[in-house]
């Protein structure tokens, strides 16, 4: 049997990129995903204070912190240049250096992969579990994308971003957003009081 036709992946720079069927409902609410980027970023701030440097734990919240600045850096420099259009304003993965583009890359992506990367590199080898952590990006990717505020690759870029700042953080023993604070606060809440 021959089969002939055409096989359509979708635009955008990997080929990847399709508009999927709106859905802003049960988990997939906006709201939802919000909340998360809120927990976690708050969490991630309250933890590293809470605990200082002096402890695995803190230590590893401190990078978190480190790994969301440079990861934010990241998706501002590239949001700014690169002016996509998001899945709502076009069916056309393509447009990019658009005046009201702001689809690629995904910063929600990047602030949670970011928070969750030096925890997993962490704790991997104690605790294997760990890596469910890396549900918490698939959830908002997914969820960015069933919006329509994010194509496929944006939220791909964005994981790996990330990703790397979370690794490239977690290399630090000393985190440089701790090394920069007086000692003070560096040395965890928990122990002033």
């Amino acid at each position: 049997m021959i089969c002939t036709g055409t096989a359509w992946a979708g635009g955008g720079p990997f080929g990847i990129d399709s508009r999927l069927n709106y859905d802003n409902s049960g988990i997939w609410k906006r709201s939802n995903q919000k909340a998360l980027v809120g927990v976690m970023i708050g969490g991630e701030i309250a933890g590293a204070l809470w605990e200082g440097t002096d402890s695995r734990l803190g230590t590893t919240f401190w990078q978190s912190v480190d790994s969301s600045i440079m990861g934010g850096a990241g998706y501002a420099v590239l949001n700014l240049t690169t002016r996509r259009l998001r899945p709502s304003q076009t069916d056309d993965p393509n447009q990019w250096f658009q005046h009201n583009g702001r689809s690629f890359p995904s910063g929600e992506v990047t602030a949670v992969s970011s928070i969750v990367m030096p925890f997993v590199l962490e704790y991997r080898e104690d605790h294997p579990a760990v890596w469910a952590l890396e549900l918490l990006p698939l959830y908002d990717a997914v969820a960015r994308m069933k919006t329509r505020g994010h194509w496929q690759s944006d939220v791909v870029a964005e994981w790996a971003i990330g990703t790397a700042t979370g690794y490239y953080a977690h290399s630090f023993r000393l985190p440089f957003t701790a090394a920069i604070l007086p000692h003070g606060l560096t040395v965890g809440w928990h122990k002033e009081f």
